[in-house]
């Protein structure tokens, strides 16, 4: 259609398609993924702008009289740990402690969705590793009484299968087998 209409105005398609290569080459997939990047680039450094000046205004804000010396108290000590984070020893602990008993007052950070998975997988790890350590007990009580079953089986087999010098039961032992039994249920 564009070929049509250009040739209406005595251009051959030769150099309709000349115009057009030159026109949009070096356009390709990589360059509309470049032109995209770069549109993110510019949106995230504009957010930036808008973070910083927020974070700017934060503290510039009239403060109470009765509480200001502690806004300021935490100006300070934030404006510290952005300039010199490798001090001693010593200022990272105080760090610590501040920020444990900020912990503990009740302002807890939100866990990041890698935590949550890492935190649910180890869940379920000490779930089945508990799951199969029952299971082995139970696998070797099961065993443990099938063994007293069979020896208790084995003993009386014994007992009822003695024969007398002619091959005939022997019933006294059969008898004391089975007093033995009577007693024992009672």
């Amino acid at each position: 259609m564009i070929l049509a209409t250009i040739e209406w105005f005595g251009t051959t398609s030769m150099q309709v398609y000349l115009t057009l290569f030159l026109m949009f080459s070096g356009r390709g997939f990589a360059f509309r993924r470049k032109q995209k990047i770069e549109r993110q680039y510019r949106k995230l450094l504009k957010k930036g702008r808008k973070v910083r000046s927020q974070q700017d205004n934060q503290f510039t804000d009239t403060y109470p009289e009765h509480l200001k010396h502690l806004y300021l108290a935490e100006e300070e000590m934030l404006k510290k740990r952005r300039r010199a984070p490798s001090d001693s020893v010593l200022s990272e602990e105080k760090l610590n402690k501040a920020v444990e008993s900020v912990m503990t007052e009740g302002k807890f950070k939100k866990k990041t969705s890698n935590q949550k998975a890492k935190e649910e997988y180890e869940k379920i790890k000490a779930e089945r590793a508990r799951k199969r350590e029952e299971a082995e007990k139970r696998k070797q009580q099961r065993e443990a009484a099938q063994r007293l079953y069979k020896q208790k089986k084995m003993e009386a087999y014994k007992i009822l299968s003695k024969k007398t010098k002619r091959g005939q039961p022997n019933l006294n032992l059969q008898m004391e087998f089975l007093l033995q039994k009577i007693q024992q249920n009672t």
